[in-house]
């Protein structure tokens, strides 16, 4: 292996498990997540030599996962398939007697539900705890659409939490 291979098994084998935590809640399906971040290394893996000399090496690649997950869903066949996970399965009577778990499973289904984008901007936002600006560039939109994003999609959990609640 030259240099270039080696930074390349370095960088990933130390990042592998935030790229897969990161990849697990915009899909919400294990078997996705999987999918999607190899899709995004090999992507990542073509072009290394010219993105190893970049700082943000870590945003440019979290980029690529968000846009290869907006891509699977313009997809025509994806329209015909809906994988159910487990996850989302589980959540449907989390709701009431369960606990904090029970909640947050409940929550993890609502999130699920949104829009690929609207999901990328909370999960950017709120798990990775990106700002503003870093989530518009890995996005790769303004950070006015990330906050309309971001807005819309916390309206909208709320409403859920509400009927949840009421």
């Amino acid at each position: 292996m030259d240099d270039s291979e080696d930074d390349f098994v370095t960088w990933v084998t130390a990042r592998q498990g935030g790229l897969l935590r990161f990849a697990y809640l915009l899909t919400g399906d294990p078997h996705a997540t999987e999918d999607l971040v190899q899709t995004a290394l090999a992507k990542a893996y073509l072009r290394w030599a010219t993105v190893r000399t970049q700082g943000s090496r870590g945003a440019w690649l979290r980029r690529i996962i968000v846009n290869e997950h907006v891509s699977a869903w313009r997809r025509p066949w994806r329209r015909h398939e809906l994988a159910s996970t487990p996850y989302v399965d589980l959540a449907a009577d989390a709701v009431g007697d369960g606990g904090p778990e029970a909640f947050d499973r409940h929550l993890w289904s609502i999130v699920c539900a949104l829009p690929p984008r609207q999901r990328a901007a909370v999960v950017l936002r709120y798990y990775e705890e990106l700002t503003e600006r870093e989530t518009a560039e890995i996005l790769g939109c303004s950070v006015g659409t990330v906050k309309s994003q971001t807005h819309r999609a916390l309206a909208a959990l709320r409403v859920k939490l509400e009927e949840v609640s009421a």
